[in-house]
């Protein structure tokens, strides 16, 4: 049976992931782990992956074959503390690969992200290769760590797998930093006060994924036969786009009152050098990827669970 570590399991797509692969593999198999203690968690770990020492004594200690990597610095937060997003989001994926190339680890998921892309990247239907001009510090270094990956994979042999994450939307934990945030926000807003005030402007238009289809196809991807992963930089991952306007149309099917007003703030410089549509289908031919989440079904799974 694989044993499989989480680092960044307390994240919004780490609490999400560790409890799908628990009810998949056994709970014993799956290690939760965080920089700070996971409470009333019996299979998890304190670690700082920046300690490379660290995350190598755990995976000896519970013979890890898998990590899913996710611990990073998002491009929000990200912009207000460079350098130290720079070391986080490079260096722990540093002290994984090495781990790998060095045999004690056998398989390998670490996220890339739209960021990857920018200003000179066409924004419609973005292709899997094209022009990657990013002008964020996380996309910098997800567009570096991609390239890592890809070369460790041709260099060493290593079995890495990666997605580019598009904005994601869930309920079960707090925004965390990102440019996209507002597609959370907005559902916590629209019941409490019935009102948002938008960070973005309203004909904003951006590829987005409900939680539980991007945590499918993260398994998914990890599950895969090796030789169906063609792509060892990052596969295109698509599956909704909207606007803010057209999400709060969307709102308001359910509550007719509810506002909102738009008050752009610097995430929207950062929200116009990004794709407004996807193209994955590469995803799709290789490892069989498929969204299942339509926006109407995420609307109303929010607006019920926020």
């Amino acid at each position: 049976m694989k044993k499989i570590l989480v680092i960044g399991a307390s994240g919004q797509i780490g609490s999400e992931l560790t409890g799908q692969l628990r009810a998949r593999f056994g709970e014993a198999n799956v290690i939760a782990s965080d920089i700070r203690p996971i409470e009333n968690d019996a299979n998890s770990e304190t670690l700082d992956v920046l300690d490379g020492d660290a995350v190598k004594t755990i995976c000896e200690k519970h013979a890890i074959s898998d990590v899913y990597l996710l611990a990073a610095l998002l491009s929000a937060t990200a912009e207000k503390n460079p350098e130290f997003a720079w070391k986080l989001n490079m260096d722990g994926l540093f002290n994984v690969l090495n781990l790998a190339k060095d045999g004690l680890i056998k398989k390998v998921f670490w996220p890339s992200s739209i960021a990857v892309f920018g200003p000179g990247t066409p924004r419609d239907r973005t292709p899997q290769n094209t022009i990657m001009d990013p002008n964020t510090v996380y996309g910098i270094s997800k567009q570096a760590g991609e390239r890592w990956c890809e070369y460790y994979h041709q260099k060493f042999g290593i079995d890495v797998r990666s997605i580019r994450y598009p904005g994601l939307i869930s309920y079960s934990t707090p925004p965390g930093g990102g440019t996209t945030d507002y597609a959370i926000e907005i559902f916590h807003e629209a019941n409490k006060t019935g009102r948002y005030s938008c960070f973005l402007s309203e004909n904003t238009r951006l590829p987005m994924l409900y939680m539980d289809d991007a945590v499918r196809a993260t398994i998914d991807i990890m599950e895969a036969p090796a030789d169906s992963i063609k792509v060892r930089s990052s596969y295109n991952l698509g599956g909704l786009d909207f606007t803010p306007k057209e999400l709060s149309e969307a709102i308001k099917k359910h509550k007719p009152d509810f506002e909102i007003q738009y008050s752009p703030d610097f995430r929207q410089k950062i929200a116009d050098s990004w794709p407004a549509s996807i193209d994955d289908s590469e995803a799709q031919t290789d490892w069989g990827w498929k969204p299942e989440v339509s926006l109407d079904q995420m609307v109303n799974i929010m607006l019920t669970n926020c």
